[in-house]
């Protein structure tokens, strides 16, 4: 597939709508302006990659809602050369919006395969990582730790301490809480021991997955 002015145009729609449902940093609607998501999707759904909708893209996952991605990305409020951990790389779509930001970006993903086609996909749209890591999320990344931010972009029944331990002081982390349906949490660390926390209603995403060995 290629991306074409006709593709540029269906970016700048999905922009205005996004725009319209609340987004105002203008960093995040270039990204959404820019990243071509029809080719992070099966040709199949190419009708679909610009509508403001979630889709499968195999490994019982799903494609973020555009909107999902830019509200996650405007909580992050990612500044130029930022550390961001991001749980869940699925088809790199939210990867590609967090270097479009200018994140300095480590990415976990437990899916072998998505893992394994989203590593040599990224690349070649341009798109380059720190790294890229086949593992468990809920255990965050200690080596590479501590996070300007860390986003989450499955459900998770609760919220990982690890991941709270492995951000900076002031550092961010984003998250959706919850079973069946999911609360949008934002914790900022404002000292070795003590965070804040805001809720910004429900979304609703595909459960994250734990290593129980």
């Amino acid at each position: 597939m290629k991306d074409t002015l006709k593709h540029k145009g269906m970016r700048n729609q999905l922009a205005q709508i996004v725009a319209s449902k609340g987004i105002t940093d203008e960093n995040v609607l270039n990204g959404i302006r820019k990243i071509p998501r029809h080719l992070f999707m099966d040709s199949s759904f190419e009708a679909h990659a610009y509508q403001d909708k979630a889709f499968p893209i195999g490994a019982d996952q799903t494609i973020s809602q555009p909107f999902t991605v830019a509200f996650q990305s405007q909580l992050l409020e990612v500044s130029k050369d930022a550390k961001i951990l991001e749980i869940g790389t699925g088809s790199g779509y939210q990867t590609a919006m967090l270097l479009e930001l200018g994140a300095k970006v480590y990415s976990i993903e437990r899916q072998k395969e998505l893992f394994k086609r989203t590593s040599l996909f990224l690349p070649k749209l341009g798109y380059r990582p720190k790294k890229l890591i086949f593992g468990d999320g809920y255990k965050g990344l200690p080596a590479e730790a501590p996070f300007d931010g860390i986003v989450v972009t499955a459900g998770a029944p609760y919220v990982p301490k690890p991941l709270l331990s492995q951000l900076k002081i002031g550092g961010k982390l984003v998250i959706p809480v919850g079973d069946k349906a999911q609360i949008m949490t934002l914790f900022v660390r404002t000292s070795e021991k003590e965070f804040t926390k805001k809720e910004f209603g429900e979304f609703r995403f595909v459960p994250m997955l734990e290593n129980k060995n």
